[in-house]
């Protein structure tokens, strides 16, 4: 898949196209810089045709689906054709100090744009259904699901409705037995992974509130969830489980923790000391 190029891979087949294909095309070739972040929802609207005519247009393409059609765009448009897309400036010939600053330039700008993103009313909501819960289960999949965990690790000093589940077909399970009282926490930065889909639509049947942690504000999981909290930091198909990325959704579950502790001072506040006795010893 790697060795082949999208440019020609689209020139080919462009004649054997249908006119909705072809106007995929088009926005492709003339877009591609913009393209390679685009979730396929993204893509869809800015060609103004179907989630279902962008996955038809890869298939023509001889392409398992939206995703292998995105690595295979990476790979064409990288300069040096090893190792593709370091990031949008980080190049092989960087130093330690080049990239120290590069780094630290994209870790804040996705931590600012996440900031200019964020909705307080959202939040506010968010912590309210956090706090009527009886339980709040964190979900996850891949270096999503380390997201998660860390989120667990964070409330469950506080307090002791705090959940996460690591095998998927026990994710699945958890959401089977959610009820109207309980949250699920669905972090997934593009919004299309199929188990944390399937989560939500499990939870969301159980009457579950569905909070998602996620980079595109239109996406499959965001047709599920009641209150969705956008992430904003870019990542690449050949950057998966980027720091960046992590780090933008880790800044929103740290803005939910403190305002949650703020609100519940007093219980968790005493929760807090508790638990720290709990694992002084375990410190010495």
């Amino acid at each position: 898949m790697a060795s082949q190029d999208i440019f020609t891979l689209i020139h080919s087949r462009y004649n054997s196209f249908t006119n909705t294909e072809k106007k995929v095309a088009d926005y492709i070739l003339e877009n591609l810089k913009d393209v390679i972040f685009m979730s396929i929802t993204d893509l869809a609207d800015a060609c103004n045709v179907g989630e279902s005519s962008i996955f038809r247009f890869c298939k023509t393409m001889n392409l398992k689906g939206y995703q292998e059609f995105k690595i295979l765009l990476a790979h064409s448009i990288s300069p040096d054709g090893e190792s593709p897309q370091l990031s949008s400036r980080i190049t092989m010939e960087d130093t330690i100090e080049e990239l120290s600053s590069k780094i630290l330039s994209a870790n804040v700008n996705a931590m600012t744009e996440t900031y200019n993103l964020i909705s307080k009313q959202d939040i506010s909501d968010a912590v309210d259904s956090i706090m009527k819960a009886d339980r709040v289960h964190f979900f996850g999949v891949g270096s999503s699901l380390m997201t998660a965990l860390e989120a667990k690790n964070k409330f469950m000093r506080i307090t002791n409705k705090a959940e996460c589940t690591v095998d998927s077909h026990l994710q699945i399970m958890a959401a089977a037995l959610m009820t109207q009282k309980d949250v699920a926490v669905l972090i997934s930065y593009s919004g299309s992974t199929k188990d944390t889909i399937e989560v939500a639509k499990v939870a969301k049947e159980r009457g579950a509130k569905i909070i998602a942690i996620t980079r595109f504000a239109k996406s499959p999981l965001t047709t599920y969830s009641d209150i969705t909290l956008l992430c904003g930091a870019n990542e690449g198909p050949l950057q998966g489980g980027s720091l960046t990325a992590k780090i933008a959704q880790l800044y929103l579950l740290d803005l939910l923790y403190f305002e949650y502790y703020k609100r519940t001072n007093k219980e968790s506040a005493y929760n807090k000391e508790l638990t720290a006795k709990a694992v002084i010893e375990k410190m010495l």
